[in-house]
């Protein structure tokens, strides 16, 4: 059966009410758009853990910190759509901008420690667009469980904040990162790079590999683990390191000594393109 396409909050809304009221676990994903492996693996556990499955598709533009990132940001419903079709979506819920956000807003969440540093740091207002967003979707939406990626570690631990300082009544699912043979996590700015530029992606991730390693073979002082790790980026001016950091994975705080996990997390620019990767360490 067709993905059903609704882009307006009040049908949506309508729709849902009839799910609840059949009795059926509402599983949702939201997305951006522009569908990859990574968003179909959230489908899947949505799937195989709900009986009704939301999508929704939505670039949020309070998120962008740059306009240019808003208007580059890849759009492809038609494609999404069938893709949400294939993997057993009942809704794909698509509003515009001027849906969700009829009049600017005037109340916004503001996202306190765990937005301090990784992204946080380089993405003013970012964490607070995507908090403002995320409260919204699950107003309206209401679901019993929603499925975040891990990749986006941060995003991950702002949402679990907001479930948890709001009382709301979801069940928040990681789903581990998807990746490409080479280890690039999947995601949709891929796109952008040219083929000289997709070579040069995969130096975040052996960045963080290192990490790992140092860590995994005894490496205690996270400094040290910082410069061996950033030292895996070739010197090439096509790519810059915009952070490589070693943090609390709950919380995001940077660690003063490594001894128990941690997360590893940094963000890679290659040409115009910015990408963003994580890795759990254990150590020895």
């Amino acid at each position: 059966m067709p993905t059903q396409l609704i882009d307006l909050i009040a049908p949506f809304r309508e729709r849902l009410a009839a799910a609840r009221r059949a009795g059926m676990r509402i599983g949702f994903v939201p997305t951006m758009g522009a569908l990859h492996a990574g968003h179909a693996r959230l489908v899947e556990c949505a799937r195989r853990e709900c009986d009704f499955v939301v999508v929704s598709i939505f670039v949020n533009p309070l998120q962008f910190d740059r306009q240019a990132d808003l208007e580059r940001y890849p759009r492809a419903l038609q494609d999404d759509v069938r893709r949400c079709t294939a993997l057993g979506v009942d809704v794909v819920f698509a509003p515009a901008a001027g849906e969700m956000y009829p009049t600017p807003p005037s109340c916004v969440i503001e996202v306190g420690r765990v937005a301090a540093h990784l992204c946080g740091a380089h993405r003013p207002g970012h964490f607070r667009g995507v908090a403002t967003v995320v409260l919204k979707l699950f107003h309206i939406v209401q679901p019993d469980r929603a499925y975040f990626g891990e990749k986006d570690a941060q995003q991950l631990a702002v949402v679990r904040h907001l479930v948890r300082d709001f009382n709301l009544p979801v069940h928040i699912q990681g789903v581990p990162t998807v990746r490409e043979d080479d280890g690039l996590a999947l995601s949709s700015r891929n796109g952008r790079l040219d083929a000289q530029e997709r070579r040069l992606a995969t130096s975040l991730y052996n960045a963080l590999v290192e990490a790992r390693r140092q860590i995994a073979e005894g490496a205690t002082n996270p400094a040290a683990v910082r410069d061996a790790a950033a030292a895996v980026v070739p010197r090439d001016g096509r790519v810059r390191l915009e952070y490589l950091e070693i943090v609390d994975p709950e919380q995001l705080q940077p660690v003063e000594r490594i001894d128990r996990r941690v997360l590893a997390a940094g963000a890679l620019w290659v040409g115009s393109t910015r990408l963003i990767d994580n890795l759990l360490c254990d150590p020895k």
